[in-house]
């Protein structure tokens, strides 16, 4: 056990701190749809300007500097869209120097694995623990050149962290390469670039508490009223006072409506975006706020009414009922999702698979359950895991950060909680301890189903490997270590039993004497036991 490394103490993942709420803007007029184009329009270009502004600026960026910028983009606008704009301005920044120092430790860890392989033998087998060398010569030059690379791009991306460049595309890197492979998207020229342009607008207001409902730039009323602060050079469109202009569409939230309502109708901040989805040619208003950090309740609360473990695939959540004590109730259940297609369709399979998890957590009666903290940062590289391609792709398909997400902000609208495990080796320790026990003629145990124990387990607070029955043959340990259920700080706990007589074994008789019977009794005392050892049960309460 000593190469086993540490476990991390399990919590009680915070709740969710923002809320967001999508309602589409229906019925609106060509007018509508004409004013909503200029302002993205001219805001998106005074987002794209000031992004390159704060780009340039670099580590070199300060109070002054922020300033400055926002009196610049005050003349064009207004006060509050220039604050709205440099906050997104430098939340984008910000973002990108996380992915730019994400992407540093990603091209640390495949130097790391190739300088280790390569300075191994030709052909030398790796172990658990360590890959071993390449499988040939050719195998082996190719790799170092690979090394050359990487060192070369960990050579540029340290430069640029170091001096503070970021690259950054409004609009996404990834819908700016489509341009040059619109046949393979299925766009035709016109409609790509209708979207790189909607991608770009700038057409969102942060909310301020003690403002008339919330925010004075996107103004939305009780009754479903939307009117927006045009900027100044866009005031003479204009149909109501104050360089206002008012849209025919109504809007009513079907989902937090009631929350929403008290925000505003108490003037307290709520943020708004309005953006076109170009392939639905359809508009769509998006409201957000901030809720109040929520205390997390103590472990023992948590775990006073059981645990739902739930072990997450590429495919499929495994999960199992446990009750306070570690025992498994029930039969397993898979919770299946389809991770192929579009990012929305994905997103909806995510949120179709964990709702219909909640909602057996909220019938069996169970208040928490437990969950890995997943993160594969470092195991997507190819030169961790060669060529093994398809276990690649497996481990990049698990939604793991999403997923937490997701379940986090669902859980606590119902009441439960999430109980965040250390995942190694709940797996192996799964299978090796509860899926053979738990297997029957009429219930199949799969790995993930035993990994979900293991994981249920751990988060109770309880050892993964369950009871076991002493050894098959008679009371000595003639069969192996006598018995699982001694404690860790126990040193006996595997060791011999202790001599029957008062001479070490194999030593002479103290006196010259036996102190037991003659040989017959020898051989009555040393026969096979007829007991047989038997577990009654697989429950238990420690």
């Amino acid at each position: 056990m000593g190469g086993l490394r540490e476990l991390a103490a399990s919590l009680v993942a915070p709740g969710p701190c923002g809320v967001a709420v999508r309602d589409r803007l229906k019925h609106l007029t060509p007018q509508d749809e004409m004013v909503l184009r200029a302002i993205g329009a001219h805001q998106g270009t005074l987002a794209s300007r000031d992004l390159k502004t704060r780009c340039v600026d670099g580590l070199e960026h300060s109070g002054d500097t922020w300033a400055a910028r926002k009196r610049e983009l005050t003349g064009v606008s207004s006060s509050r869209i220039a604050g709205a704009i440099t906050k997104a301005t430098h939340d984008q920044w910000a973002l990108a120097r996380r992915c730019q120092a994400a992407y540093i430790r990603t091209l640390d860890a495949g130097i790391k694995t190739l300088r280790h392989r390569l300075s191994l033998p030709v052909g030398e087998k790796g172990t658990k623990r360590a890959a071993g060398g390449y499988r040939s010569k050719g195998e082996w030059f190719r790799k170092s050149r690979r090394l050359a690379t990487l060192e070369a791009r960990h050579t540029a991306a340290v430069g640029d962290w170091q001096a503070g460049r970021v690259r950054v595309v409004r609009g996404g890197k990834r819908l700016l390469n489509t341009r040059h492979h619109l046949t393979d998207a299925g766009l035709t020229e016109d409609r790509w670039r209708e979207r790189w342009e909607a991608e770009r607008w700038f057409i969102a207001a942060d909310g301020e508490s003690g403002k008339r409902f919330g925010n004075e730039t996107i103004r939305v009323t009780p009754d479903g009223e939307v009117s927006i602060k045009l900027p100044v050079p866009l005031a003479h469109l204009a149909n109501t006072r104050h360089g206002r202009y008012t849209l025919t569409a109504r809007v009513g939230f079907a989902h937090r409506g009631v929350e929403w309502a008290d925000r505003i109708e108490a003037n307290r901040a709520v943020a708004y975006r309005i953006h076109l989805d170009t392939g639905r040619r359809r508009w769509y208003l998006t409201a957000s706020w901030q809720r109040p950090a929520i205390q997390t309740i103590p472990l023992e609360t948590a775990r006073a009414r059981g645990m739902i473990g739930v072990d997450t695939n590429a495919d499929h959540f495994a999960a199992y009922r446990l009750d306070q004590h570690g025992n498994p109730i029930g039969d397993p259940h898979r919770f299946d999702y389809d991770l192929s297609g579009s990012a929305g369709h994905r997103d909806a399979q995510i949120r179709h698979a964990l709702t219909r998890l909640i909602n057996w957590v909220g019938r069996v009666g169970v208040g928490a359950i437990g969950i890995e903290d997943l993160d594969f940062s470092n195991e997507k590289t190819r030169e961790k895991h060669g060529g093994r391609k398809r276990f690649r792709q497996l481990i990049s398909g698990i939604p793991t950060g999403k997923l937490k997400a997701r379940l986090v902000s669902m859980a606590a609208e119902h009441g439960l909680s999430v109980i965040a495990v250390d995942p190694a080796y709940t797996s192996l320790w799964g299978a090796q301890h509860w899926q053979k026990p738990l297997t029957t003629p009429h219930r199949k145990m799969s790995r993930h189903d035993a990994a979900g124990i293991a994981i249920g387990r751990r988060a109770l607070g309880h050892p993964i490997r369950r009871r076991t029955a002493p050894p098959p043959h008679d009371q000595s340990d003639r069969a192996g270590p006598r018995t699982a259920q001694a404690e860790p700080d126990n040193r006996r706990r595997e060791g011999t039993r202790p001599p029957t007589t008062d001479r070490p074994p194999g030593g002479p008789p103290p006196n010259g004497k036996r102190k037991r019977g003659t040989s017959a009794s020898k051989t009555v005392r040393d026969a096979p036991s007829t007991q047989q050892w038997v577990q009654d049960s697989l429950m238990h309460t420690g």
